[in-house]
């Protein structure tokens, strides 16, 4: 008769690490440290970093930035990308301009409609990415091309510029006693509402199913299509609330308005450790790397540190975003291969 003898091994190991050294051995936690790092050379190095002035500054920056990254975030963990985010900014700035201008309706009226212009702009790309089957690369630059044109048609090369002042003045006015722009405490909700989604809900769980295998998630009853099709639609609704700060933090509506922005938000997504590839990723990384991207670029402004090395230093860590967090998942594979598993042998006797 055979009985089972568990044979203990000289050295046990734990199952795995414990919490805090997983997060320690994080993407996340090596761009926090690189975001403190920045920090506290630049304010010992460069004049005026430290000042309340100049994180009121990046502050303001980096809202409409963090604003589009929170649903590219999620985007971009299905494996799909929206390039005409910019677009659709300028296009919302252009139409509430021109309606502004009209004298259509009231402010709170075109702020709604314009977050519903945005809507539907993400709809049109969900529509050909899930309807057609169209790549979202493809589409998507060329609903970038498509939204800015449309917004020159317009409002041509005019800027409208007569809002009032209480609404410009509010989008940027600080929360009292201190310098930090109210609308904060709005992408602080909006975040908030997006971790949840990601991390707390069975939806968020679907993304990364979505974004490692479309065709088997598909077969686990998970309604890829539609998914895809509201995040687009979200996208674009973010893109527009982005566009309504963005014609208000500058009291002015142009068609050029936040030309480029795409790059600084795919930038920020990847940076935050994203992966392009879909899968993988998450909200805390993204919100780090906008903070890290903005306090570098305005740091290096006060630096008098020219526009097209501020361009080259955004594309390297573009390169960065994709490389890094590769290299800190080897890192790990690697100590984790070279720690002892924990076994149980069984020996007959």
């Amino acid at each position: 008769m055979a009985t089972d003898t568990l044979v203990t091994p000289a050295r046990t190991a734990k199952a795995g690490p414990p919490a805090w050294r997983r997060l320690l051995g994080s993407w996340d936690a090596v761009l926090i440290l690189a975001l403190l790092v920045v920090v506290l050379v630049a304010s010992a190095t460069i004049e005026g970093v430290g000042s309340p002035r100049f994180y009121r500054f990046v502050a303001l920056e980096a809202i409409p930035i963090a604003l589009i990254a929170l649903p590219m975030t999620l985007v971009i963990i299905t494996g799909e990308i929206d390039l005409s985010v910019a677009s659709t900014v300028g296009l919302t700035c252009s139409v509430l301009g021109q309606l502004w201008y009209l004298g259509v309706t009231s402010l709170p009226v075109l702020i709604l409609l314009s977050l519903l212009l945005g809507a539907v702009l993400g709809a049109v790309n969900g529509v050909f990415i899930t309807v057609f089957g169209l790549p979202s690369l493809a589409v998507t630059i060329g609903t970038l091309a498509l939204y800015r044109g449309l917004a020159y048609v317009v409002l041509g090369d005019r800027a409208i510029a007569d809002y009032p002042p209480a609404w410009t003045q509010n989008a940027v006015a600080p929360i009292p006693g201190t310098v930090i722009p109210w609308f904060v405490l709005v992408l602080a909700a909006l975040a908030v509402v997006f971790g949840v989604l990601l991390y707390a809900t069975p939806i968020g769980r679907s993304l990364y199913a979505i974004g490692n295998n479309a065709e088997a998630s598909n077969f686990a009853g998970i309604s890829v299509l539609r998914t895809k099709f509201w995040l687009f639609v979200a996208t674009g609704a973010m893109a527009a609330l982005a566009g309504v700060f963005w014609t208000f933090r500058f009291a002015s509506a142009r068609a050029d308005n936040a030309t480029g922005l795409e790059l600084a938000v795919v930038a920020a997504v990847l940076l935050g450790g994203v992966s392009i590839f879909g899968g993988r990723g998450g909200l805390v990384g993204v919100i780090a790397a906008v903070a890290l991207l903005g306090i570098l670029r305005n740091a290096l402004q006060l630096a008098d540190v020219p526009a097209n090395a501020l361009t080259i230093v955004t594309g390297t860590l573009l390169i960065l975003s994709v490389v890094g967090p590769n290299l800190v998942r080897m890192a790990r594979e690697r100590l984790r291969r070279r720690r002892p598993a924990t076994t149980l042998e069984r020996k007959p006797s």
